[in-house]
């Protein structure tokens, strides 16, 4: 899985094997190794998170200081996902 960065333990990451057509903009977050399943945070054309599911069950401070992150990188995200899958489209 292509890793976006990492902070603490916590994997914000891209799963590699999106469905067809791909889904819009998003990373994934879990503690440790990138798992199916884990949290998933939408990021709008805006640069803003949205939170999809919190299927890792991060503790919501956590979570809000890991989404924060995000969105101050979310230039460097939403480049680092058109060049991995070679297309951009958003939730909202």
């Amino acid at each position: 899985m292509p890793q976006v960065f990492k902070v603490g333990g916590y994997w914000i990451y891209f799963w590699t094997n999106e469905n067809k057509p791909l889904e819009p903009v998003h990373v994934h977050i879990s503690k440790g190794n990138p798992v199916p399943n884990a949290t998933k945070i939408w990021i709008t054309s805006k640069g803003k998170c949205y939170l999809c599911n919190n299927n890792s069950k991060i503790p919501e401070h956590i979570l809000r200081n890991i989404m924060r992150l995000i969105e101050a990188r979310s230039e460097e995200v939403l480049e680092m996902w058109k060049e991995y899958f070679g297309e951009t489209k958003f939730f909202c």
